[in-house]
Parts: structure tokens; C-alpha cells; sequence
């Protein structure tokens, strides 16, 4: 099994920044694609950001250029730089990691999801 346990959600103001990481634990070997995802109230979640093994990142057009994702293959943790936030970016943040290699094979996993506020 993959665990997935998020931090740095939290309430800020707009124009701020938040760093969001995700750091998956278990017998890992290796892992595919991390991503974020996100879901406001009413709406269905959506792909903020995701970086590939070969560092390949592919951004939501709301994120570019505001939103930064990297990741460390040695700690199997993605993080997201959210910067000149808007009350817009108010939703909770998925992590999702896809094809992680463990001895039962590939899983592919979600994270419990963290809450981020951005206020006017």
C-alpha cells in the first residue's frame, strides 16, 4: 500500500503564498506521475498541476505562472509553490500519485486532501 499524507493547506490572504507538499510513504520502488488536483464546493476537481518521473510538468492554465510543482524522487514527495493567490484558488488540494511501483505492483493513489483559503 501507498500512504499519501498532505501538509501546508491554511488560510491566507489574496495575493499570498502557500506551499503545499505530499509525501508518499510504503515499499516503494519508484513512482510515475505526481500531481495536484483540486475541488471547490459544487464543482467537480480538476488537475492544478502534475510533474512526471522525467521532471515533464504540465500546468491547469489557472496555475501558470502563479503556481510552481516539483518534486523529490529520494523523499517520494511533490510539493506545489502557490504564489499571487486569489480567492478563486479557495478548494481542497488532492495530491495523486499514478503507477507507484510496489511489491503488489503499480498503485495509483489519492491523498486525504487539504483545505486552502484564500480571502478577499
Amino acid at each position: 500500500q501507498v500512504q499519501l499524507v498532505e501538509s501546508g493547506g491554511g488560510l491566507v490572504q489574496a495575493g499570498g503564498s502557500l506551499r503545499l507538499s505530499c509525501a508518499a510513504s510504503g515499499s516503494i520502488f519508484s513512482i510515475g506521475a505526481m500531481g495536484w488536483y483540486r475541488q471547490a464546493p459544487g464543482k467537480q476537481r480538476e488537475l492544478v498541476a502534475e510533474i512526471t518521473s522525467g521532471i515533464s510538468t504540465n500546468y491547469a492554465d489557472s496555475a501558470k505562472g502563479r503556481f510552481t510543482i516539483s518534486r523529490d524522487n529520494a523523499k517520494n514527495t511533490v510539493y506545489l509553490q502557490m504564489n499571487s493567490l486569489k480567492p478563486e484558488d479557495t478548494a481542497v488540494y488532492y495530491c495523486h500519485v499514478v503507477n507507484a511501483l510496489t511489491p503488489r505492483g503499480f498503485i495509483s493513489d489519492w491523498g486525504q486532501g487539504t483545505q486552502v483559503t484564500v480571502s478577499s
